[in-house]
């Protein structure tokens, strides 16, 4: 019984994923796609004038999404740890959420990153975003290093892949 029982756990732990890659998302390795969207104030954010200059981490969320906020402290230690050598964004999904809800949101919760408001989903469609506290790493030459999604993702540990 139990050498059955070691080959059944180790059968599982030789499928389980050691990242936090989805089914969903886009692919590791994948060529970042390098989109415009706006800021909160509606000033257009060239992505593709940061991706392939430094790591960047994306982050799609929304106020009303508590693993979003359950984040926070990984997106601050990110910070922290690696300052101005990595973008931060946080592309909100804009469902159910107003400029005005966001803008009291990022005053209580101060996040890391810069705002992008995605009204158009052009953020979401183009990488393949399935659910809000979707991550997606970028390495310094536009490559998809990371996608994850929930709050126990270790994301000091995902930039380090993409910022040695």
């Amino acid at each position: 019984m139990r050498p059955l029982l070691l080959s059944a756990a180790l059968l599982a732990l030789a499928s389980a994923p050691l990242h936090a890659q989805l089914d969903a998302g886009i692919p590791l390795g994948s060529k970042a796609p390098a989109l415009v969207i706006d800021d909160l104030e509606g000033l257009p954010v060239d992505l593709g004038k940061v991706i392939g200059t430094k790591p960047v981490l994306l982050e799609f969320w929304a106020t009303w999404c508590s693993i979003c906020k359950a984040l926070l402290p990984e997106l601050d230690q990110v910070h922290q740890t690696f300052g101005d050598r990595v973008a931060l964004f946080g592309i909100n999904i804009v469902v159910n959420d107003s400029k005005p809800r966001v803008r009291r949101y990022l005053d209580e919760h101060h996040p890391p990153f810069r705002v992008l408001w995605d009204t158009k989903g052009v953020g979401s469609r183009a990488y393949d975003v399935a659910t809000t506290s979707f991550i997606v790493v970028i390495d310094r030459a536009g490559k998809v290093v990371y996608t994850g999604t929930g709050e126990d993702q270790k994301l000091v540990a995902a930039v380090r892949k993409a910022a040695p």
